[in-house]
């Protein structure tokens, strides 16, 4: 709708060049003005000011000048008529794109919404795309959400606020991310969503070490240090590059290059009564191996024995190839 507006623009202003050049041209050799007083005479009969022409006009004049003033208001009426045309229509439709965006983010379920979309919040977001997790996007600076609204759900507001939180249905949301630069805020971000949703799971980031602690006690289930977490991966490049090099190898966003997978038991459609690990063999049946194994109250199992018995709602950390992991998504219907 807009592309074509934007050509009825192109054609009107492309008419009032026209009729411009027309009138410059006619009066330079139909009445012998020079081109300055050519043009001169051309913007006053255009426009219709009412100023007087530069020398009585001869009966040629007269009538390319009857000519040129039905030209003129019949071009300038049509690119009057498209740009308020153009300026009414891109509003409705801005209201509608956010009407649209509104009812969408209304219905969601079990989404994410990220708090700030700086550096860390696009990072967040290009991962949570990676794995087709829905997620809305919360932003108060509006060049940012004019560059990016046409991909990615976003609203404008401060996160800070609670009906800008509520907007983004938090009620309904599983996790939320908080990624603003000033800890401060990320502070009141978790407390008024813990406030709003008792069960959403908050991350938040912090740029502080005093700020952790304070952010934990707010309600935020885990803390991010992004300054924190790249110094000791540079540092652990000196100790171990060769570890750290392999780990870096190691691809967990989606698509074809994934190499680990997070599953949960019930993916894998099995009898848990006595079933151990070794029963799932995966190993035969896709080529991966489990390296760890999540139990439902959160304990961490590095490398765990293949007699270990299955729980409901536990996870297991599965390594592959990323054909391999393919191989395991398909065979199990995963993700």
């Amino acid at each position: 709708m807009i592309k074509f507006f934007k050509s009825k623009l192109y054609l009107a202003f492309t008419l009032m060049i026209a009729v411009l050049l027309l009138g410059v041209l006619g009066y330079r050799f139909i009445s012998n003005y020079d081109w300055l007083d050519a043009l001169y005479m051309t913007i006053i009969t255009v426009t219709t000011v009412g100023f007087s022409e530069v020398r009585p006009l001869d009966t040629e004049s007269k009538i390319f000048t009857i000519v040129l003033i039905i030209s003129s208001v019949f071009a300038f009426a049509f690119a009057i008529s498209i740009i308020t045309e153009y300026v009414l229509s891109r509003n409705s439709l801005q209201l509608l794109k956010k009407k649209k965006v509104k009812n969408t983010i209304s219905s969601l379920k079990n989404h994410v919404i990220i708090c700030g979309f700086g550096r860390n919040g696009i990072q967040a977001s290009e991962r949570l795309q990676a794995y087709k997790k829905p997620f809305v996007i919360i932003e108060k600076d509006k060049e940012i959400i004019e560059r990016y609204d046409t991909e990615l759900l976003m609203i404008e507001g401060d996160a800070n606020d609670d009906d800008v939180l509520l907007e983004a249905s938090i009620e309904s949301a599983q996790f939320l991310i908080t990624a603003l630069p000033d800890d401060a805020a990320n502070l009141f971000v978790v407390l008024s969503a813990r406030q709003l949703n008792k069960s959403i799971f908050i991350i938040s980031r912090a740029s502080q070490v005093t700020s952790q602690k304070k952010l934990l006690l707010a309600g935020a289930d885990k803390v991010i240090m992004p300054d924190k977490i790249g110094g000791d991966h540079m540092a652990s490049l000196v100790v171990m590059p060769d570890l750290i090099t392999f780990m870096d190898k190691l691809s967990f966003e989606g698509g074809h290059t994934t190499n680990l997978e997070e599953v949960a038991i019930e993916d894998f459609d099995v009898e848990l009564n006595g079933n151990s690990i070794r029963d799932l063999d995966l190993r035969n049946k896709t080529g991966c191996t489990i390296i760890g194994y999540i139990s439902p109250d959160g304990t961490y199992i590095i490398n765990p024995e293949a007699d270990l018995k299955l729980q409901p709602k536990s996870k297991v950390i599965v390594l592959g190839r990323p054909e391999q992991i393919q191989k395991l998504n398909k065979m199990f219907h995963i993700g």
